[in-house]
């Protein structure tokens, strides 16, 4: 991709200069104050050498779903308390993101200062990637820098339409890297395994169309496997299914026949009588009326395991049965372990997948952590994504 770095940017000189970067610092917020920094230590590079080459950084980002309203809950305002922290530096923060307010604030900034800008989306322009709020935007720098890999598979206006009003563009460090990284998965060492969970087929209909004849192994756990085994007339209990999906599943497995891969299913499975900690359990091979799926079983977990100690590149995304109840995590921790354990070039997206990486303390031990949910799925299914597309000059 003909996209500039952040180093072709620096190179060009940027003292003094009014530089705006697009992160992604949508984290949780309790009580006003951050739960998990992962997102904003990952924004941390890129604006660390902003600020060593004496840029006046804007950086601007959205958190949670206000719908364009000014909503307090959702102010990143707690966001610019932890940044400072990390950075070891003042941050100043303004509570709009355009008009007379932040420019007056950036023109403030002195070089190798940082101003923090109000959520994008208390501003219904932001999402619909209005023109005019995309303008007002581009009218506060003089370069732009997109680091919100998050959020690259939408055309906000931060994101796509503001891009093209800036003479100086670039992606930034962890952008640069997620397309790397990704990038093997598209184009990987084989054999490819593919490990995909969550907890419905339609959510990840697409990505399973892709992949299933790109990858070596398509191993698939979580909820969404149940439509696969009702599919093929397997006794599923009261598990989750989606009936209206289940040609789809066919289609699914047909093609990846039809390339010559091996797509697995569950064989084993943890069940539970209800959705709750407390609930009985037990390990099957069919599950029983009356009980429902909750992780892969023992085995599944570890057959998917040895396959990932095989493989030459692994993406990983998605839970392998319902890993926020630690009595059913089980299945989710095994894989993380196996894709730890090998020499692969491993990939792992997802919250709940990243969550048992560094839960288990694995995190080092994975080739890249994906900061892009949506926008990792759409990647490696070799879709173009609108805020790197608008970068390619």
């Amino acid at each position: 991709m003909a996209v500039a770095t952040l180093d072709d940017l620096l190179a060009s000189g940027v003292r003094g200069r009014r530089v705006f970067v697009r992160a992604d610092l949508n984290v949780p917020i309790a009580a006003g104050h951050v739960g998990d920094d992962t997102r904003i230590r990952a924004s941390l590079p890129t604006l660390r050498r902003l600020l060593q080459a004496g840029a006046r950084v804007v950086v601007a980002s959205h958190l949670g779903r206000p719908k364009g309203e000014r909503r307090p809950e959702f102010s990143l305002r707690p966001v610019a308390w932890r940044l400072a922290e990390l950075l070891g530096t003042g941050v100043a923060f303004c509570d709009e993101c355009v008009g007379e307010k932040p420019a007056a604030a950036i023109a403030e900034l002195s070089p190798g200062q940082l101003l923090l800008l109000e959520n994008l989306r208390f501003h219904t322009g932001e999402e619909k990637n209005d023109p005019d709020f995309a303008r007002a935007l581009a009218d506060l720098c003089d370069a732009y820098v997109n680091d919100a890999f998050g959020t690259a598979h939408r055309a906000h206006a931060s994101t796509a339409g503001m891009v093209a009003l800036v003479a100086r563009v670039a992606a930034g460090d962890l952008l640069r890297s997620e397309l790397d990284h990704l990038g093997v998965v598209r184009n990987p060492e084989r054999p490819l395994l593919v490990i995909l969970g969550g907890a419905k087929v339609s959510d990840k209909l697409a990505v399973l169309e892709a992949l299933a004849p790109h990858a070596d192994v398509l191993a698939i756990g979580g909820a969404m496997s149940y439509t696969f085994l009702s599919q093929q007339g397997k006794a599923v209990g009261k598990s989750l299914v989606e009936p209206e999906r289940r040609e789809d599943a066919r289609r699914v497995v047909a093609a990846a026949e039809r390339a010559g891969r091996r797509l697995l299913l569950p064989s084993d499975h943890l069940v539970a009588e209800r959705l709750e900690a407390s609930a009985p359990t037990r390990v099957v091979e069919e599950i029983p009326d009356g009980w429902i799926g909750v992780d892969i079983g023992p085995e599944t977990a570890k057959r998917y395991a040895e396959e990932a100690r095989g493989a030459r590149t692994i993406f990983w995304n998605g839970p392998m049965g319902v890993f926020e109840i630690k009595k059913f995590a089980a299945g989710t921790e095994t894989v993380a372990a196996g894709v730890a354990e090998s020499a692969a070039t491993s990939v792992v997206g997802g919250g709940d997948s990243l969550a048992a990486v560094n839960e288990l303390g694995l995190g080092d031990r994975i080739t890249h952590l994906s900061t892009g949910g949506g926008a990792s799925l759409e990647f490696v299914q070799g879709l173009t994504l609108p805020g790197v597309a608008a970068l390619e000059r």
